[in-house]
């Protein structure tokens, strides 16, 4: 990946969290009284909840309640979600983790490996909410738990999650193909594959971040401090090797990153700010704005030149 920083605790961590082994079945639900044993404190939209739970809790299906109602518009069930979580576990209740410290994470309330109290709990509320959602085993994490945060098998989840935005998630670029310049790099997609991109021959590699939209797309353009989510391939300009792509992660084929914040390469950040949700960008990036002189693992050479072909799939 892109990166220049990596953290143990990353948002793409606590994101995989929200979505791992969810099976149960999508029920809505109506609170009960026992979604009484969940207190929720703190009024300020922008700083995290406190959240006591009167453990153990016991519960017979997944159930939510507004905390507070927002002024949005409502969820639809197949929104990107951005929001905040605190994470406790019900039996113990222990908090377990929380995204307030790393920032929001989106979630893809379409996407199968979703956890089931999220999609039948979180459609149809409004944005601007903060909802205790209490889920069963069944509906979070299933009969596996999870040992890295510390839910049993037969541990309830509670949730209280911030709904803060909704995008919607495509697939792949769609736009208007558009003819790049001559004497760049060409692509060649390969459908579940990582992508082919040649330099032409003979041609020395820029000086400076060449930006080339292949596709533009018909959405919102990219902005400062956005999280974008994007499908990639990267490849050396001296001979088109393959040295990452997203396409290669079928279990996640795509990539999240906060742009503008130094969080990925230079050639990133400046390249794909301002483009178009849906477009295809071909970015050619000299060392100076990819991993510099110290180059980046066994394949990328302090002076390497990178080609990469990317789909800018989300902005929210």
């Amino acid at each position: 990946m892109p990166r220049r920083l990596t953290t143990v605790l990353s948002t793409a961590a606590l994101a995989g969290a929200l979505v791992l082994t969810g099976c149960g079945e999508e029920t809505g639900s109506t609170p009960s009284s026992t979604l009484t044993g969940v207190t929720v404190t703190g009024s300020d939209p922008k700083a995290e909840p406190t959240v006591k739970v009167a453990a153990p809790l016991k519960l017979t299906k997944t159930e939510s309640k507004v905390v507070t109602e927002g002024t949005g518009a409502a969820v639809k069930k197949d929104d990107l979600v951005s929001l905040q979580a605190v994470l406790v576990n019900g039996t113990s209740g222990k908090v377990l983790t929380s995204t307030w410290k790393q920032g929001p994470v989106g979630l893809d309330l379409a996407a199968a490996d979703l956890f089931a109290s999220f999609k039948s709990e979180i459609p149809g509320k409004k944005l601007g909410s903060r909802v205790v959602i209490a889920s069963t085993p069944a509906d979070a994490y299933g009969a596996t738990g999870n040992q890295t945060l510390g839910v049993g098998k037969d541990d309830p989840v509670v949730f209280v999650v911030d709904l803060l935005s909704t995008a919607k998630v495509l697939k792949e670029a769609t736009g208007t193909a558009v003819a790049p310049k001559a004497g760049l790099p060409t692509v060649v997609m390969n459908a579940g594959k990582p992508a082919a991109i040649t330099a032409p021959k003979g041609v020395k590699p820029p000086t400076k971040t060449v930006v080339q939209p292949l596709i533009e797309g018909t959405g919102p353009a990219v902005q400062k401090g956005q999280t974008v989510r994007v499908a990639y391939t990267g490849a050396l300009y001296r001979n088109g090797e393959v040295f990452d792509s997203s396409a290669s992660r079928p279990e996640q084929p795509y990539f999240e990153f906060p742009i503008g914040q130094g969080q990925v390469i230079k050639g990133w950040d400046n390249g794909l700010l301002g483009q178009k949700v849906g477009s295809r960008v071909l970015l050619v990036i000299p060392p100076a704005d990819g991993y510099g002189a110290a180059g980046s693992g066994d394949k990328i050479k302090g002076t390497d030149t990178l080609m990469f072909v990317v789909d800018i799939l989300a902005a929210y």
